[in-house]
Parts: C-alpha cells; sequence; structure tokens
C-alpha cells in the first residue's frame, strides 16, 4: 500500500513536470532582435571644381547703335523710291529721288546773275583804275573817285551775294537725291512715289511717329522738323543694348572695370527660350543715377553679325564681373540654414548623413561656392533634408545632374 503510494506521487511529480514544460514552450518565447530604421531615400550630389563666373543680371533691352530717319529736306514731286524695304544699305546709298528740274532751273539763274553781276564788278574796276589815273594827274575830283571806289565795294558785295545764291541753289538741288548717311538695315518706307514731299533744310533726324509709319503702310509722312520722312535706316552691326543696375551694384561693376575704361563681358539670351543670343562688352555707363529709381542706365556693344539681336527687341542681359577658378561647387538646393549658420548633409562612405557647418562664398543661379566645410568629391544630400537626422542611414537615389554655373 505504501508503494502504490508512492509510485502515485512519482506519476502526478512526474505529470506536473510535463505540463510545466509544455506551458514553458507555449508561453516563453524568445524575443526578437530590435530592427534597424529604414534608411532614408534621398538626392545626393557630389561637390565639384569649376569655374564660376560672376554675374550681375538684369532685363535689357536691344536697340540700334545709330538710328537715322531719312527727312526730306526740299519740297517737290517724289520721282523714285529705289531702296528695297528690309534690305541693308550701304552709307551714300540712294534712298528716294525728288523731282530735281525747279532746283536745276533755280541754279542756273542764279549762275546767270552771279555771271552778270560779275560783269559790271570787273567794267567797275577798270574805270575805278582810271580814275585813279586822272587823280594823280589831278585831271578828275575826289569826290568822282571816291564814288567809283565805293561803285566797286557794293558790286563786290552784289557778287558775293550771288555767290552765296549759287552755293544754296546747288545744295537744294543735291538735296534732291536723298542717301543713307549710315550703312544699315533700312525699314519700310514711308512715302510712295508720285507724292508731294515738304522739306527743311535746317530739320534735324527724328523719330518718326505718325499711324503710317508705325504701321509700315505709306503715306505722307512729317517729322518733328518739318521735312517728310522717307525711312528710318537702323545700324544693328554693331547693336547696342541698354539695361539697368541698382546703384550698389553700380559701385561694383565701376570698381571692377577701373571705372569703366577695362570691358567687361556681357551675355544676352532669349527671354522666351534661354536660349544666347551673342557676346558683347560693356564700355558705357550713364552720367547718373535716377533718383526716382536708385538704377543705372549701362549700354553694351554687341558685334550681332548673326543678326539674332533686333532693335526693341527685351533680352535677358548677364554681366560678368570675375571668374573665380577651380571653386568648389554644390548644388544650391544641399545648403541648409540652422542656428549656428549654413550646413549641409554629407553622405559618408558607410551612407550615413553627417551634419557639416559650411560657409557659402556666394550663391550664383543653381549653385553654391563653398568656401569651407565641403571638398570636391564628397557627396551631398540635395533633396530629401526634411526627414534627415543626423546619423541617419540614407540610400541614395540617382545622383542629381552636375550643377552649371549661371551665364
Amino acid at each position: 500500500m505504501a508503494a502504490r503510494r508512492r509510485f502515485g506521487w512519482i506519476f502526478a511529480g512526474l505529470g506536473v513536470a510535463v505540463v510545466a514544460a509544455i506551458l514553458w514552450v507555449i508561453f516563453h518565447k524568445p524575443a526578437k532582435p530590435a530592427r534597424a530604421p529604414p534608411a532614408v531615400p534621398v538626392t545626393t550630389a557630389v561637390a565639384q571644381l569649376q569655374d564660376v563666373p560672376v554675374t550681375v543680371t538684369a532685363l535689357g533691352a536691344a536697340q540700334a547703335w545709330r538710328s537715322d530717319t531719312i527727312l526730306a529736306q526740299v519740297s517737290g514731286k517724289l520721282l523714285g523710291v529705289p531702296f528695297v524695304e528690309g534690305s541693308f544699305v550701304k552709307a551714300g546709298a540712294l534712298l528716294a529721288q525728288i523731282d530735281p528740274a525747279p532746283y536745276r532751273a533755280a541754279l542756273r539763274q542764279a549762275e546767270g546773275a552771279l555771271a552778270r553781276d560779275r560783269a559790271l564788278l570787273a567794267d567797275a574796276r577798270l574805270d575805278l583804275a582810271r580814275y585813279q589815273t586822272l587823280a594823280a594827274q589831278d585831271s578828275v575830283s575826289r569826290q568822282t573817285l571816291e564814288t567809283q571806289a565805293a561803285l566797286v565795294k557794293e558790286d563786290e558785295g552784289t557778287v558775293m551775294i550771288d555767290e552765296g545764291v549759287v552755293a544754296a541753289d546747288q545744295i537744294n538741288l543735291n538735296y534732291t537725291r536723298v542717301t543713307a548717311p549710315i550703312a544699315g538695315r533700312v525699314g519700310v518706307r514711308l512715302v510712295d512715289p508720285g507724292n508731294i514731299v515738304t522739306g527743311n533744310a535746317s530739320s534735324a533726324s527724328v523719330t518718326t511717329t505718325s499711324a503710317a509709319g508705325a504701321s509700315g503702310l505709306s503715306g505722307n509722312t512729317t517729322g518733328s522738323g518739318g521735312g517728310t520722312g522717307i525711312a528710318i535706316v537702323n545700324q544693328i552691326e554693331p547693336i547696342a543694348v541698354t539695361f539697368t543696375v541698382p546703384q550698389g551694384d553700380f559701385q561694383r561693376i565701376s570698381d571692377v572695370s577701373a571705372g569703366f575704361t577695362r570691358p567687361l563681358a556681357v551675355a544676352a539670351t532669349s527671354q522666351d527660350t534661354g536660349a544666347p543670343l551673342g557676346q558683347g562688352s560693356l564700355t558705357i555707363a550713364d552720367n547718373r543715377v535716377d533718383p526716382a529709381t536708385g538704377m543705372v542706365v549701362l549700354k553694351a556693344r554687341f558685334p550681332n553679325a548673326d543678326h539674332h539681336l533686333w532693335p526693341g527687341q527685351f533680352v535677358n542681359v548677364g554681366l560678368t564681373l570675375q571668374t573665380l577658378k577651380q571653386a568648389t561647387t554644390i548644388p544650391a538646393a544641399a545648403v541648409n540654414q540652422g542656428p549656428g549658420g549654413a550646413f549641409a548633409y554629407v553622405v559618408g562612405a558607410d551612407g550615413v548623413a553627417k551634419v557639416r557647418p559650411i560657409k557659402i562664398a556666394l550663391t550664383q543661379g543653381s549653385i553654391a561656392v563653398v568656401s569651407s566645410g565641403v571638398g570636391a568629391g564628397e557627396t551631398v544630400v540635395v533633396d530629401g533634408q526634411m526627414i534627415l537626422k543626423p546619423g541617419s542611414k540614407v540610400r541614395a537615389r540617382p545622383p542629381a545632374p552636375a550643377a552649371k554655373p549661371a551665364p
């Protein structure tokens, strides 16, 4: 009986041990190892060494280097306008022919009057010589001699007047041939053959403001000086580009160019497409600061041999002040600002992003020139910084294209 009871306790103990083992196996699972945080996807770029032009950008407008409105300087019937609209003409090329017949007749009449009065002067001088001989012999009165001498002076004056009339009539006859004062591109004609044009020999070249001239339609167009407009000739080789800069930049430009005695490179690009339109040089600055805007007008000269620039065209202007040789550059988007100043996330070989304080010398377009903090060849984060923390593991997307200096 005692033995049976002992075996019962043994079996009970074994049962309890088995149940405990089963419960331990069920409820005592090994702890899983901590999972590392996922890598943050970012866009990166590599710091590079490159030449960086330091530029001042502005909005500019092309204008003819010289622009002459050709006016009729004498009146008469317009016989012909032999130029081809929109063509290039040389200096001295015939642009219009006014009927010369009235002026040729007036010149001939003046030349006849001059010949007559010269003959009268010659006769008066002969009489004066005779009177002088007689006066020496005491055969003529002093008064008669002096009267004849005065008559010679009068005839000399008349001849001088006649010579002036002949010269004026010759000039008017020459004005019937209207020629180009400069080489350039001639625009649409402002008057048709057969019209009566009016002239004013003292009128200066002025810009035509009539509706006919603006629309390209023909018609009698009169300049402010009184002459009828024939055409407008614009010199576009070279051509000018004018633009304005703030007075603060003006002082910097003046210092770099040694008071505008040394030309500075200027580039013009299209406002529509950004395509380059030409390279020129800055040599001219206005002599005042506009007190209303604080701006200064500058003027650059472009050779424009390919005629990409056209008078009246608006362009973007980039004025190069200097070029930083082999400067360390990163995309401007990689620069962040914090309480301690500028910094960038630099990705090491282990793929971990670390905060690196940096100093920016200047930002030019889409790139930043780094004076310290990042070296050429190091990888910086360009996009994705907002979710980064120092020491974050990163997964770099394909690198961004290398940044180019602004033109």
